[in-house]
């Protein structure tokens, strides 16, 4: 990631910033109550989301949160979440922002958190 893009960790249903840079949805499930124009998102990356069974496990309890990062960062290896990851780290390397949301009411213990520990940074 180039020194002055940032990596930062946004819900959906918060209203767009002007410094959001590329706004990435990094659910595998598209948020409910969310109009793809409200949204105003650049892309929808699915492809790098935990598996289904890792979410139903983890189930958003923060004492299993470090557990969780563990074994999504493993999974990340698969090819198709290696390659959607990658494609994240070239939109962080561009040098605007980058904004991963997610629709989880605690964004600071999701998947997009994770990710944005493994592309270099984080703003809030």
């Amino acid at each position: 990631m180039s020194a002055s893009g940032k990596v930062r960790v946004r819900r959906i249903y918060e209203e767009p910033a002007p410094d959001d840079g590329a706004r990435v949805l990094v659910d595998r499930l598209w948020p409910r109550g969310v109009s793809k124009a409200r949204a105003a998102l650049d892309e929808w990356c699915k492809q790098v989301a935990p598996s289904t069974e890792l979410c139903k496990w983890y189930g958003h309890d923060p004492e299993l949160f470090a557990e969780f990062g563990r074994r999504y960062r493993a999974e990340l290896v698969e090819p198709e979440r290696a390659a959607a990851l990658e494609h994240l780290r070239e939109l962080a390397g561009e040098g605007r922002p980058l904004t991963l949301l997610t629709a989880t009411k605690r964004p600071e213990i999701s998947e997009a958190e994770v990710l944005a520990g493994l592309l270099g940074g984080r703003a809030r």
